[in-house]
């Protein structure tokens, strides 16, 4: 099965860009208004997002979501074919926020979130830092398919960190300096075992691993948010918050990261995964205190 797999999307891989555009855009529309992907998830978390925007603005943006959320594949599909050099042609970035974390001479953890497209990150930020860089990655269900996206990622140095069995794949990292990406603003489990915090004015349950990891190995953290610039172009910033994560207040990492995810939405709503339900878990007292 994978190697039929494989041989399809290596086929489609040879394809020039604008060609495979024209099937992205015939997906999109299929996704948008025949099948409806998760059309009502969407909308129901771009309401809680924009209140004040009407109805037709926000399907403008759920549309222009699908669109890139499409590109995204399509986009992926190309590594298959793609060299670094393609890559840096449509990839740019401003690691002034890595370079001050360099400084501290402590490993360096990135926090994202779910923008398109990841990919162009992970070689990008690979070919341009200066420690071995990590990132952590949720395995795909379909075996033949995860091969196929292990490989991609892999392919040009970066180490691969299973979320699945994170503790035992990072521990012969964690006495060296290195740097450890991964997207933070996942909805935990349970809300139970989570920060509550105000986002887009709305009690939210953040995951706590991504604080919990920097403060045990007083890390520096640096903020991350890429976004397409122009169809199959894309960007990253990077934001300096501390040298020292074990004195911050518990929480108050995630915190700042809302606040900061909130406004890289705001300014590029349509390129955030609005398909993932970020608001899936409803807030009640017992969960604890919102972090203010």
């Amino acid at each position: 099965m994978y190697y039929i797999l494989y041989g399809l999307l290596r086929f489609l891989s040879f394809f020039p860009l604008p060609v495979l555009y024209l099937l992205s855009d015939f997906t999109y529309g299929l996704m948008f208004y025949v099948l409806k992907y998760r059309r009502k998830v969407v909308m129901a978390n771009l309401l809680i997002a924009f209140p004040a925007k009407t109805e037709k603005e926000r399907k403008r943006i759920a549309k222009n979501f699908y669109h890139n959320l499409v590109d995204t594949f399509i986009e992926t599909i190309k590594f298959l074919h793609w060299n670094i050099k393609d890559v840096e042609k449509r990839f740019t970035c401003n690691l002034d926020g890595l370079e001050e974390a360099y400084k501290t001479g402590k490993p360096i953890h990135i926090l994202g979130m779910h923008n398109m497209n990841w990919e162009y990150v992970n070689w990008g930020l690979d070919r341009n830092v200066k420690l071995p860089f990590l990132g952590i990655y949720l395995p795909v269900a379909s075996k033949p398919f995860d091969k196929i996206m292990y490989n991609i990622r892999a392919r040009y140095g970066t180490v691969l960190i299973p979320a699945t069995g994170f503790k035992d794949a990072y521990l012969p990292w964690i006495y060296r300096q290195h740097i450890l990406a991964s997207a933070a603003d996942q909805s935990p489990a349970t809300p139970l075992n989570a920060y509550w915090v105000n986002f887009f004015n709305r009690p939210t349950a953040f995951v706590k691993g991504a604080e919990k990891g920097a403060r045990t190995h007083n890390a520096s953290v640096v903020f991350g948010h890429f976004y397409k610039t122009k169809r199959g172009h894309y960007h990253l910033d990077t934001k300096f918050i501390t040298g020292h994560a074990a004195k911050l207040n518990e929480g108050e990492m995630v915190k700042i990261f809302a606040k900061y995810v909130e406004t890289s939405i705001r300014s590029q709503p349509s390129n955030y995964l609005w398909s993932h339900r970020r608001w899936k878990h409803e807030y009640k007292p017992e969960y604890g205190e919102i972090i203010e």
